[in-house]
């Protein structure tokens, strides 16, 4: 015989869709009778095998005309995946309408939505008769788009709300017809909705009903549910736990769990009552993590369930959790592409960079202040094997010995006085399979260094006042400014720690020494704070000749002060350091010095024709860009000095192999190099 089911709600439109749906659910099982409070159809006693009503305001209305002996069910309701998602693709903080028939039901279904996630966007009821309509360009409605006002250009329909899986299982499992949740269409229909899973622990603990609502509800999750009797005789077993054990449903079920899965340890919850949480087992050479409850009701014992998965998975998912958890963002935001730079230097320090992130050992990276020490850490960790964990950073300079030690290593409730209730998670551990960016090393007490030494030896971590050993794997990048060497010698920086970190150095160089980069970086930086000007010759000049002892730091500075003064043209006297300090950029190492005296033995009497050459690729450097033989040939004719095309391209040769300049293949022009401009006045 087939059950009836009278659904209620205020609009009749809602209720014929709710009465098509629970039809196309449960078939031939079902009738439906359609009620709605708009065309005043609730008249009369109703009488069904289940009246589902929409609201709680509904049934308090339409309560005295429902037969006594029916089961009541108020509906939970959500919506389908794909409408879900075109809320999700709207961008965050957008302001959004929310149409819908009444200001109630706007209300209703915006809750609805921020309690499924989507909680990045401000949405604003709008309903008919509404008195001021909001200037709004993006309309979100649950199928109800004839109310959308005409002035909206964007309407995003994510369809009338539906069913959730609690309303359909409470229905299927109140008229006996929880067999039909297994079939595939309906399965199908739990796969389309936005639903959580926070029915399953509560499930858990509820013994009617059980073996269906059980299975109904853990079908479909990602984790292996396993159910057994007070026999130890499996009567559940979802496809998960399939993928987990290896073993097929047809294979376990109706079987004692011991004989097939004996690393389980099912016996010993069925004998004590108690649950097991977080044991570790090893199946088929696989480290699978275990929860196993005893299922209880009124203390009457009825059975266990275990919830297992993989440990790597359950590692994966800590992570999320840790990071919602701490809510500190430990994330590398910068890559490779991020380091503004097409100096030969720079290019050079990134290729190497670039082939440490793909080794795990440990990097020191040195480097003057403002040289990018941290920007080179989170690009090497955005490349690495490790990019989907977490980059934590930690300033060893900025906190006392004794708050960067509860930093790192964490604590217990009640390790020192002040000490957090719970404890506190220690950034290793925080960093487990990710990153780890310990900047300024070289200013870490000494009594720290040893316990950081212990912990990257021996990969695992004990929080203070703990007496557990927790394991970690993490991959150490340091950064300092300071000459550890002659720290080292010094007694103040141990040298075991020493080579632990400098397995991969990498030397950061410093502004002065890739200054055809410097104009580049004013002009990012300019784009950055959206200002646009203009810097004279001289001042270009003077930036590139300043010695930036805060290297990239000072140059933002610089930067944003000239921003700040609103001016379309920078003249020198506009810029905040003194000329007369610029550095001397032509001060010459000893080599150099060998290496024009070479050079001038070598030209002998045609040094002019080099100078001329080298001036010309200097104009090019200024204006940042390369310069071919035959506009150098060119500006020679133009000058009456007289070069070929063919002598100048020796005259290149020459200078490339000196140093003095840089030959691109191709027609990519010709470059001077840092001690080609050095060398101009020391040839004369």
């Amino acid at each position: 015989m087939k059950k009836k089911i009278a659904v209620i709600t205020l609009s009749s439109a809602v209720a014929s869709f709710y009465c098509k749906q629970l039809q196309e659910l449960f078939g031939e099982y079902i009738i439906t009778e359609r009620y709605s409070l708009d065309d005043n159809s609730v008249e009369g006693i109703i009488d069904a095998d289940i009246v589902l009503i929409a609201t709680d305001d509904i049934y308090r209305t339409v309560k005295n005309y429902i037969k006594k002996d029916c089961e009541i069910i108020i509906t939970s309701i959500t919506i389908f995946k794909d409408g879900f998602n075109k809320v999700n693709e709207i961008p965050k903080g957008k302001k959004v309408m929310l149409v819908n028939l009444s200001l109630e039901m706007a209300v209703e279904t915006i809750s609805l939505i921020y309690q499924l996630g989507a909680n990045h966007i401000e949405f604003v009821p709008v309903y008919p008769m509404m008195k001021e309509i909001p200037n709004i360009d993006i309309a979100v409605t649950p199928g109800e788009m004839r109310y959308v006002p005409e002035n909206v250009s964007r309407i995003i329909d994510i369809g009338h709300r539906v069913l959730d899986i609690n309303t359909i299982i409470d229905i299927a499992a109140k008229l006996d017809l929880d067999s039909l949740i297994k079939k595939e269409k309906i399965q199908n229909y739990f796969n389309s909705i936005v639903t959580n899973r926070s029915g399953v622990q509560k499930l858990m603990g509820i013994t009617s009903r059980l073996e269906s609502e059980f299975s109904i509800l853990l079908q479909g999750l990602e984790e292996g549910i396993i159910g057994v009797d007070l026999k130890g005789s499996v009567y559940f077993y979802n496809e998960s736990a399939e993928k987990v054990i290896g073993l097929k449903k047809e294979n376990i079920l109706g079987r004692y769990v011991k004989e097939l899965i004996p690393e389980l340890p099912f016996e010993q919850v069925l004998h004590r009552a108690k649950s097991i949480k977080q044991k570790l087992v090893e199946i088929n050479g696989c480290a699978i993590s275990v929860n196993i409850d005893p299922i209880t009701n009124n203390k009457i014992l009825y059975g266990a369930a275990a919830i297992i998965k993989r440990f790597s998975d359950a590692e994966k998912e800590q992570h999320k959790l840790r990071s919602q958890l701490i809510g500190k963002g430990h994330i590398a935001k910068y890559t490779f592409e991020d380091i503004i730079g097409e100096s030969k230097e720079i290019n050079k320090v990134k290729d190497i960079a670039k082939r440490m992130a793909k080794s795990e050992s440990s990097i020191l990276i040195r480097g003057e202040t403002g040289t990018g020490k941290e920007l080179f850490a989170q690009a090497i960790h955005n490349a690495s094997n490790r990019k989907k964990y977490q980059f934590v950073a930690v300033n060893c300079a900025a906190l006392p010995e004794s708050l960067l030690e509860s930093e790192l290593f964490g604590y217990e409730e009640g390790a020192f006085t002040g000490a957090r209730k719970g404890g506190k998670l220690g950034l290793f551990e925080l960093a487990h399979m990710g990153t780890l960016f310990l900047d300024e090393i070289g200013e870490m007490e000494l009594g720290l260094q040893a316990r950081l030494l212990r912990v990257i030896q021996e990969r695992e971590v004990m929080r203070i006042g703990g007496d557990r050993v927790i394991n970690v794997d993490v991959r150490i990048i340091a950064a300092t400014n300071r000459d550890l060497k002659n720290l080292v010698k010094e007694g103040k920086f141990r040298q075991d720690l020493y080579f632990r970190l400098n397995v991969l150095p990498l030397n950061l160089i410093p502004l002065r020494e890739r200054k055809e980069d410097i104009l580049l970086l004013v002009d990012k930086i300019k784009k950055e704070l959206k200002k646009e000007f203009v810097l004279s010759e001289s001042v270009s000049e003077a930036f590139l000749n300043h010695i930036w002892e805060g290297n990239v730091r000072e140059l933002r500075n610089y930067v944003e002060y000239l921003a700040h003064l609103e001016k379309k043209y920078i003249d020198l006297e506009d810029i905040p350091f003194n000329p007369s300090k610029i550095s001397n950029l032509y001060d010459l190492r000893d080599e150099e010095i060998i290496t024009i005296k070479t050079f001038k033995q070598y030209v002998r009497n045609k040094v002019d024709r080099y100078i001329f050459v080298l001036k010309e690729l200097e104009k090019g450097y200024k204006n940042r860009e390369s310069v071919g033989r035959r506009s150098i040939a060119k500006s020679a004719e133009i000058q009456g000095v007289f070069l070929s095309e063919q002598e100048i391209r020796r005259i290149l040769v020459d200078l490339e192999n000196y140093n003095m300049v840089e030959i691109s293949k191709g027609r990519g022009g010709s470059k001077i190099t840092q001690f080609g401009i050095k060398a101009i006045d020391k040839l004369y």
